[in-house]
């Protein structure tokens, strides 16, 4: 995948400009809605009710917006008496990228249409906790819409303030982790995702250019009361072991990886059980990034430094499991500490983000996960893990 350039942020203008200007109402499922008040019972009809004979909406209501990464709504529906009949869903959840802001943000860099693609063709193969898709498409002028079943109200969305990351909760992410990754490693059903999801590599590679390196940089800058000292002096070093995390994977083994498996994006199902979402940075590239990045957002600096051997093992031997075959477990901790960089980056532009991009994630949250990180780096010396 190329970096951005001023020509496709220019078609992107053009292409949100022309949609807006030649809008009309969707009432297929080949259309699309240019925003939430667009959509009409017709079209919910097209988009939910395709696979029940005799089944319509008849009308639906918006709950309040909730913007950020993504444009998100939850929808209510009321259906004829053919759809009630077959248990069609009254409660529905959307994500959309409607706004400018947020095509700049996810549509030039692919990441809606990861997620759409995912959702349509490989979460149907999975048998893990995550949202169950009832629609997704996207388009040329990168509007995309993703609608999904809601999950249980009683659902808990995670944050470090209102879910305590155990022991056994931590085992129950890396089980979810090691069915997606032992699904898809090195498998036939992985190559036959090659022209729809980019590696980890292509990935990062589209974010490696000057003013994305000075953003981060100046968000490790503006963290720097809570770096440790002896880490913060080597700043200068940070970027150059960022290009050598993601460029670590063209040597490694590759499987399906989520991508952005930080804190936020698991729940906590009314069972207990926990659970994964926001897929829209589903790529291909080696596992031990998802896994460092699920544990050093999730756990406190306390129980990382008590759990993490032992954690780390436990995935080992799930990952065998789902694999079905014999891995190595030499090298897992290094491949780890060489990923901490790119989880890094994700944080300090989420701390200082570009003009024109959505404020994605409150600040005490940024920070804290900044915290937990580079207290990672600082604990297993991942400045001095790359072998060159």
């Amino acid at each position: 995948m190329p970096t951005i350039t001023r020509e496709q942020i220019s078609e992107a203008y053009s292409a949100f400009e022309a949609e807006q200007k030649n809008a009309k109402d969707p009432v297929t499922a080949a259309d699309f809605p240019v925003n939430y008040g667009a959509i009409n019972p017709q079209w919910l009809t097209a988009v939910l009710c395709a696979h029940v004979p005799g089944a319509e909406v008849l009308s639906h209501r918006l709950d309040v917006p909730d913007n950020g990464t993504s444009n998100r709504m939850r929808i209510f529906v009321d259906y004829n008496p053919a759809g009630k009949q077959a248990g069609l869903p009254e409660r529905i959840f959307c994500k959309a990228t409607h706004q400018l802001e947020n095509r700049l943000s996810l549509g030039l860099i692919g990441a809606a249409r990861s997620e759409v693609n995912f959702y349509n063709q490989l979460r149907p193969l999975l048998q893990i906790e995550a949202p169950v898709c009832l629609f997704a498409n996207h388009n040329s002028a990168l509007n995309s819409i993703i609608i999904m079943r809601e999950l249980d109200p009683a659902t808990v969305f995670c944050n470090y303030k209102n879910a305590e990351i155990t022991r056994q909760r931590a085992e129950d992410q890396l089980r979810l982790l090691a069915s997606l990754h032992g699904k898809f490693l090195e498998s036939a059903a992985l190559k036959s995702t090659w022209q729809i999801f980019s590696t980890w590599t292509e990935n990062f590679a589209n974010m490696d250019y000057a003013a994305f390196e000075k953003a981060c940089d100046k968000g490790f800058e503006m963290a720097e009361d809570i770096i440790a000292p002896r880490l913060f002096a080597r700043r200068g070093e940070i970027w150059p072991a960022t290009r050598k995390s993601y460029r670590r994977h063209l040597q490694l083994p590759h499987t399906l990886t989520h991508g952005d498996a930080h804190l936020g994006n698991w729940y906590i199902t009314p069972t207990g059980a926990m659970g994964l979402s926001d897929w829209q940075t589903t790529n291909r590239g080696h596992w031990s990034r998802d896994v460092i990045y699920t544990l050093t957002t999730s756990l406190t600096v306390e129980h990382r430094r008590q759990w993490l051997p032992e954690l780390l093992r436990y995935y080992h031997d799930q990952l065998e499991r789902a694999a079905g075959r014999n891995l190595p477990f030499d090298g897992l901790l290094d491949e780890c500490r060489r990923q901490l960089f790119t989880v890094l980056a994700f944080w300090t532009i989420t701390l200082n983000p570009a003009p024109r991009m959505p404020q994605m994630q409150p600040e005490d949250i940024t920070r804290e996960f900044i915290r937990r990180i580079c207290a990672a780096i600082d604990d297993l010396d991942a400045l001095d893990s790359f072998v060159d």
